[in-house]
């Protein structure tokens, strides 16, 4: 369902689409990260890496954030929907995450799954030039130590693989949890 809207709203302009989406994947690793060391500090405990992976994530992801807003420049109507979209995401993943932190590690292990398959239908536009396979910005450049002359197409590649890790992340965690 949410790929339907994703198509309808953004049909091929990946890089806008892009923009939205990694503002909201930005959310869960915070707000697990946030909740785990909330709940390692309450019961005096170890997170065992957990806290560290989560905010890693939401870091990671938010660079991906920072890339995207430099290849496709969101306008005012984008920005609307950005701040709109975070706000009602953090909202119910909060008390998804409250209610089964199970649950919402599975979810968002199947939310990167669609990110790896929007990314790789990305890939594809730009391979058969539908895209333009512009330079590469310098914030990704930076963040992925790509080669000074990398072009979009390897910023997707980087990206691609930075989902498809926190895909196995987020279904090993709720693996874990599951017992």
């Amino acid at each position: 369902m949410l790929r339907f809207c994703a198509d309808t709203f953004f049909a091929k302009r990946y890089g806008h689409r892009a923009v939205i989406l990694e503002t909201v994947a930005g959310v869960p690793g915070m707000v697990a990260g946030m909740l785990r060391h909330m709940r390692s500090l309450r019961r005096m405990e170890d997170d065992h890496g957990w806290i560290r992976t989560l905010l890693d994530e939401a870091e990671n992801e938010r660079m991906h954030l920072m890339t995207f807003i430099e290849i496709a420049k969101p306008n005012w109507f984008e920005r609307f929907l950005i701040l709109l979209a975070q706000g009602m995401f953090f909202s119910g993943f909060l008390l998804l995450y409250i209610i089964s932190a199970k649950t919402a590690h599975r979810l968002v292990g199947y939310f990167e799954e669609e990110a790896v398959y929007s990314y790789s239908c990305y890939l594809e536009e730009v391979d058969n030039g539908a895209i333009e396979n512009i330079p590469a910005p310098q914030v990704a450049i930076d963040y992925w130590d790509l080669a000074a002359d990398a072009r979009l197409r390897d910023v997707i590649i980087a990206v691609r693989a930075d989902e498809a890790n926190h895909r196995d992340v987020n279904h090993d965690f709720a693996n874990q949890l599951a017992g």
